[in-house]
């Protein structure tokens, strides 16, 4: 690169590199779709098993009160979690709304 693209050292960023950029952040989009959905699906497997744990003590065939307890409150704290996380993505895509371009 020429001394006049370069800046106190730093050089300028070519459209080659920039449209490289593109491409890595729709592929970040589409990773960060990927785990959304693995933790929704985890967020569901966890409560199944609180749902079963709290049959079992209904039916008094609870074997371990104490891992069933666990599994309820492990439960209730990941559908909070999940219903933050809802919260806040909602909170940012009305906030892009409100953005002018």
């Amino acid at each position: 690169m020429s001394e006049f693209g370069k800046i106190d050292g730093l050089s300028g960023t070519s459209t080659a590199e920039l449209l490289k950029q593109k491409s890595k952040i729709e592929t970040g989009g589409e990773a960060f779709a990927k785990h959304l959905k693995s933790a929704v699906e985890e967020v569901n497997k966890i409560q199944k098993k609180s749902e079963i744990a709290v049959a079992d003590m209904a039916t008094g065939q609870v074997k371990d009160l104490h891992q069933a307890a666990l599994a309820i409150g492990k439960a209730e704290t990941s559908m909070k979690l999940m219903l933050e996380i809802r919260n806040k993505a909602l909170s940012a895509y009305k906030e892009l709304g409100r953005t002018q371009l």
